[in-house]
């Protein structure tokens, strides 16, 4: 199993949000018996973008180009995990810290508590994503450059992407 170690020298520096995820990612490994996830069979889903995702990536196997690492942006310390294998999931919301603390204290204080005095367990409100699957791509029009199906726009005949498709209009097409 990956350590805390791992997770830093990965991140680059240990911090208080890397403890929130990597506090987070024990509590879920506790929780639905996780292991790394060679594949898809562990999902996260992330509901910010901030230092602890790094430790999800490192101590789950979660990452964005396997399409197991998900992120639905609200500005929350909050992650859904998934089992694919059990159809178990939970979502993990982390408890407010005493207020005033300094970085310091608040990294301190974060590697002084347990999983459980971190965070709430809540149920996973968010569907379980389908695996990954690859998409058509299709050369844009005007730029030339392979573009994602899901990304291409259409102006009459010719197929666009989005960089390109936002100095369209119906005269210069």
């Amino acid at each position: 199993m990956k350590t805390w170690e791992d997770c830093v020298a990965f991140h680059g520096h240990g911090c208080g949000g890397l403890t929130i995820g990597y506090k987070a990612s024990l509590y879920a490994i506790e929780l639905l018996g996780l292991e790394f996830s060679a594949d898809e069979q562990v999902v996260c889903i992330a509901e910010n973008d901030a230092c602890g995702v790094d430790a999800i990536q490192v101590m789950l196997g979660c990452s964005i180009g396997k399409g197991n690492l998900l992120f639905r942006m609200r500005g929350k310390q909050a992650f859904s995990f998934y089992q694919r294998g059990s159809g178990k999931a939970v979502r993990l919301v982390l408890k407010p810290k005493p207020e005033g603390m300094t970085k310091a204290e608040s990294f301190a204080f974060y590697q002084s508590c347990t999983p459980e005095e971190m965070f709430q367990v809540k149920e996973a409100t968010i569907t379980l994503p389908e695996r990954a699957r690859l998409m058509d791509s299709y050369v844009c029009d005007c730029c030339g450059e392979t573009t994602g199906a899901e990304w291409i726009r259409l102006a009459g005949e010719k197929k666009f992407c989005l960089d390109c498709y936002e100095g369209c209009d119906r005269f210069h097409v």
